[in-house]
């Protein structure tokens, strides 16, 4: 197109409040969707684009995507069950009721409703804990790397010492690493052992050479295994060096949860378990409530009657600390593991992990069925994800999509709602382990959708 048809066709653009006034919406949104197709459609002219002969279409396209919002449902075919981009454990529907309950109006936040003075947000979670954990008292914050803040700040403090292996100064999602959060703490690192092996003396030298240790921290490695010539010192044995413990157990395993569920519970060996550290001694026992818990996104603070109450009065208890639909959440999760057969079921994470080849291999076969001739049932891993258990394979049968991975990744991800799935050796694969029964339909019409687009 040349300057002067270029010229014209600028000229020719509707002005803002006419797109605006065709559209059926608040005058705010009207307008920047209006403002926002007409910007388009001069940028395509000015690069000598095809431009489109009429600009509602592309304005009302604009205006749907402003009203939908930004923070939307996804189904999740991955096969990653504590996927951290699609905001790591689904709730179960207890903790979702006990949610929409709490946001109803006003609450019992902080307030004991029998004596009318002022309580303590903790109280709502911190008899579930104590029972489920063995643990003499607990409070909950907002993640999980805030408990491990808070309980580093609130046993070391200004300038004393904790002592962590070196093979344990661990990096995990977001660029959280311990050396800084010990900094941010305020308290001073010392690292002892190798990379590969640390033993009980190298942490009885450290307490012998520095006389202002406030704490011994033990960082569970999350999401990497080191394997080989490898030794670390079991919690017992750290707890009886006189020194308090903090123990990062990372992903929230309570003991009453049924071993049997991951192969006979070999799997469980790698993950640390709530109770174990709390009845080893530790002060403080931190862990997240959004990943193996299956609740929402908290910090959980677990031990000793004194190490609570000091992380309890820490200036930071108050910035970390949890909101009430969070910990609605949480105490709705935390009430169905006092039936460990029902939080089985009922939580989704533990019914994801646990769930058999049958009934696997039925959803598989009911969504190939679905989709069509494009979709074939096949086998592929999955994985538990959230830096819980990496060496766990979750083998099981998954549906292969017959098409370029890319584009239709692409086109599944731009459906409403968007599936988001996996491409592994060229395939796009949907995992059955990730989706719930009722979910199967939704992705089979946005597979056939995505597929009949390319």
């Amino acid at each position: 197109m040349g300057a002067r048809g270029g010229s014209a066709t600028l000229r020719s653009l509707p002005a803002v409040h006419e797109l605006a006034g065709a559209l059926d919406a608040p005058h705010a949104l009207a307008v920047a969707a209006a403002r926002q197709a007409i910007a388009e459609q001069r940028a395509a002219v000015v690069a000598g684009e095809p431009v489109a002969a009429n600009l509602l279409p592309r304005a009302r396209e604009l205006l749907a995507e402003m009203e939908r919002g930004s923070l939307r449902r996804v189904l999740n075919a991955t096969g990653v069950i504590l996927h951290t981009n699609l905001g790591r454990a689904p709730l179960p529907a207890a903790a979702r009721e006990a949610v929409a309950h709490a946001a109803e109006g006003y609450s019992n936040l902080e307030l004991e409703l029998e004596s009318g003075e002022r309580g303590s947000r903790h109280d709502h979670v911190k008899g579930l804990l104590r029972e489920l954990a063995g643990a003499e008292a607990a409070i909950v914050v907002n993640n999980g790397a805030g408990a491990v803040l808070l309980a580093a700040a609130a046993l070391a403090g200004p300038g004393r010492g904790i002592v962590v292996a070196r093979g344990q100064l661990v990096e995990i999602g977001g660029g959280f690493r311990i050396p800084e959060v010990i900094v941010q703490s305020g308290a001073r690192l010392v690292e002892v052992g190798t990379t590969n092996r640390t033993r009980l003396g190298d942490y009885a030298r450290a307490l012998e050479s520095h006389d202002d240790v406030g704490a011994i921290m033990r960082v569970h490695q999350s999401n990497f295994r080191t394997v080989g010539f490898v030794e670390e010192v079991p919690i017992e044995a750290l707890c009886e060096l006189g020194v308090p413990v903090i123990d990062d157990v990372g992903s929230g395993w309570l003991a009453s949860q049924p071993a049997s569920m991951l192969g006979g519970g070999a799997a469980v060996g790698d993950e640390p378990s709530i109770a174990t550290s709390v009845a080893a001694g530790a002060a403080l026992t931190c862990c997240s409530g959004d990943k193996l818990l299956g609740g929402p996104q908290a910090g959980l603070i677990v031990g000793r009657r004194d190490a609570v109450a000091a992380a309890r009065r820490h200036p930071l208890a108050r910035a970390l600390r949890i909101d009430k639909l969070s910990l609605a959440a949480l105490e709705a999760t935390l009430r169905l593991y006092l039936d460990p057969e029902r939080a089985l079921h009922e939580i989704p994470v533990l019914a994801m992990l646990a769930v058999d080849e049958a009934t696997l291999a039925a959803r598989a076969g009911r969504l190939a069925a679905a989709i069509g001739d494009r979709a074939s049932v096949t086998r592929a891993a999955g994985k538990a994800g959230g830096g819980a258990l990496p060496l766990l394979e979750l083998e099981g049968p998954v549906v292969s999509l017959d098409a370029d991975p890319e584009p239709l990744a692409q086109a599944l991800r731009h459906g409403d709602p968007p599936v988001i799935a996996r491409i592994h050796d060229g395939q796009v694969l949907l995992d059955p382990r990730t989706l719930a029964d009722d979910e199967v339909e939704l992705v089979a019409g946005a597979a056939r959708g995505a597929l009949s687009g390319e």
